[in-house]
């Protein structure tokens, strides 16, 4: 039956040649505990086998097969998908990398909640199941909410985002002259002019250093 999830035999699974997803040793050992814990996963993704009769192919949640093969599963629940070749990159590609962030003062009240509640302050119990390691957790829990969100502002504006130019060689060389003449204009004790700086973090301040002059000049045209 295609798009419900069913109980497939774990030597009916296999895995898709081209998986780029890949786990560190600590992270596969963490989802081999909650599992063995809880019992409970989120059932794998697969579409039947273009080479293997009567199998499956997995298309997300590889790690999650090798960890009930670990525990001695002999079955894992699949959510059966018909997919073509091309879709299947396309989930593979998407699949283990689409996804949003955390909103930080609501993990920080799950993880107080957490840390109180279900494991009495023992941080290092908590890290064998959660990403964060003991240090961090314990660090995060001590936090207050407010210093939290103020976290969060501080963390935005530190935010870089590429910016991208493709340029002949003319143009290149123009550019080039004129972030060099925008760094001699700064003063010398300037943050991005300071010699520990890279010249990425240097070029960046003085390409917004001539696009502030310019908006600066157009303002006073006007």
């Amino acid at each position: 039956m295609l798009n419900q999830v069913q109980s497939i035999a774990l030597d009916k699974l296999v895995t898709h040649p081209d998986n780029p997803n890949r786990m560190s040793k600590a992270k596969f050992a963490k989802l081999i505990r909650n599992i063995e814990r809880t019992g409970r996963y989120e059932p794998l993704v697969v579409r039947p086998s273009p080479q293997k009769m009567d199998c499956y192919q997995i298309i997300n949640g590889h790690h999650r097969c090798m960890a009930l093969r670990e525990l001695g599963y002999k079955t894992a629940e699949a959510l059966v998908w018909d997919v073509n070749d091309q879709d299947t990159d396309i989930l593979l590609a998407t699949l283990n990398r689409l996804g949003g962030s955390d909103v930080l003062d609501k993990k920080l009240a799950l993880l107080k909640r957490l840390n109180k509640s279900a494991f009495d302050g023992r941080t290092a119990k908590l890290a064998k199941l959660l990403p964060q390691t003991s240090n961090q957790i314990k660090r995060l829990t001590e936090l207050a909410i407010s210093d939290c969100r103020k976290a969060v502002e501080n963390r935005k504006s530190q935010i870089l985002n590429p910016l991208v130019f493709f340029l002949n060689d003319k143009q290149q060389e123009v550019i080039a002259e004129a972030l060099s003449a925008a760094m001699s204009e700064q003063k010398p004790e300037a943050e991005w002019v300071k010699e520990n700086r890279t010249k990425a973090v240097k070029n960046a301040a003085a390409l917004t250093y001539i696009a502030q002059d310019f908006i600066n000049s157009r303002q006073v045209s006007l």
